[in-house]
């Protein structure tokens, strides 16, 4: 096979958004859940989904060409699910279904207006949908829910990467600050069975946390603390953990909450972030483009070393060091330093 020519390629990657919708209706209807038990003729699958079936047929050949789901050589009409089918349905573990929903609605509408965040700074999700998006996310139970649901298929793989490339040896007690719905606490003291921990993030995400924690049968072990990391953090731990939490932020604001930290760290407690970052030149990163999603939704931003080497250093911060995972995540460490 020829390869592709510059205007072939080119041409592929400005339709990608049509395999990304694509995959969204495919998960917004479940189909992968209604091909569990086995293979099922479109007109079935077109009644128990409420869809048009030739329009639905339609769908599913395009996705079938592609790897995602495959048409039955002996019936035509009948489709059946492919492993990577598999990873849509909303049952399994290590489910993409709740990241393909996200993506297809509030994320897919906001990127429409990445021209707008480029052109003005403006942050487009606040513009569109007249709040920020946690503003947001608080008032719309059923988006928080497909959010902490997303949120839940990336941590859960990058929980046992980040432990298998940094050691918490030592370490009494952790404080994960923002720490959402508790699923990356909860691999963490699964992972050290001695370690005591506290989850801090605002009230309504608390009690989401609550309901994990004691699911993972590690709730004894975790004190639930509910404030603003905007406005004061009292929380007293030997290393304070962050993952994917700086980088929903501009520098103000970031630095806001590193300072908060500051406020109430000891000299000898650890900062743990986890986040990208950012290589320079030209070098191929999935933070780059995760960069822009910061950009037209929370106003945040991936940031390279030397970024988060000054960042740190306006908070009262020094960076020690940063740690490369086998993932795309590094774990950028650092310690407090006393302020003028």
């Amino acid at each position: 096979m020829s390869a592709r020519s510059p205007q072939e390629e080119m041409s592929r990657m400005i339709v990608g958004s049509w395999i990304s919708q694509s995959l969204y209706v495919a998960a917004k209807l479940k189909l992968a859940d209604q091909l569990a038990g086995g293979p099922r003729s479109v007109k079935d699958l077109a009644r128990a989904t409420g869809s048009h079936e030739r329009s639905l047929y339609r769908l599913l050949r395009a996705l079938a060409s592609i790897g995602v789901f495959s048409e039955s050589d002996e019936r035509s009409g009948e489709f059946r699910l492919t492993p990577l089918a598999e990873t849509l349905r909303s049952d399994v573990p290590g489910s993409q279904w709740a990241m393909a929903v996200m993506m297809g609605e509030e994320h897919f509408q906001t990127w429409a207006h990445l021209l707008l965040s480029i052109q003005t700074g403006e942050i487009a999700f606040d513009r569109i949908y007249g709040q920020p998006i946690f503003d947001y996310l608080s008032e719309h139970p059923e988006q928080a829910q497909v959010f902490d649901a997303a949120m839940t298929s990336i941590h859960g793989r990058e929980t046992e990467t980040f432990l298998d490339g940094y050691d918490l040896t030592g370490v009494g007690t952790l404080a994960d600050i923002g720490g959402g719905n508790g699923t990356n606490l909860a691999g963490i003291l699964k992972r050290y069975p001695q370690l005591k921990a506290v989850l801090f993030d605002l009230p309504h995400v608390v009690e989401r946390a609550k309901a994990t924690l004691e699911q993972a049968g590690v709730l004894d072990r975790c004190q639930l603390i509910s404030g603003s990391f905007f406005e004061k953090i009292d929380v007293k731990a030997d290393a304070y953990f962050m993952r994917h939490i700086i980088h929903d932020w501009n520098d103000e604001k970031a630095g806001l909450i590193l300072r908060n930290l500051h406020n109430t760290m000891s000299s000898s407690a650890r900062l743990i972030v986890v986040e990208h970052v950012i290589p320079t030149g030209n070098e191929p990163s999935f933070g780059k483009f995760l960069d822009l999603n910061m950009m037209v939704l929370p106003g945040g931003l991936e940031r390279t070393e030397a970024e988060f080497r000054a960042l740190y250093a306006q908070s009262g911060f020094e960076l020690t060091r940063v740690v490369a995972t086998q993932g795309d995540l590094s774990v950028v460490e650092g310690k407090r330093v006393e302020t003028a």
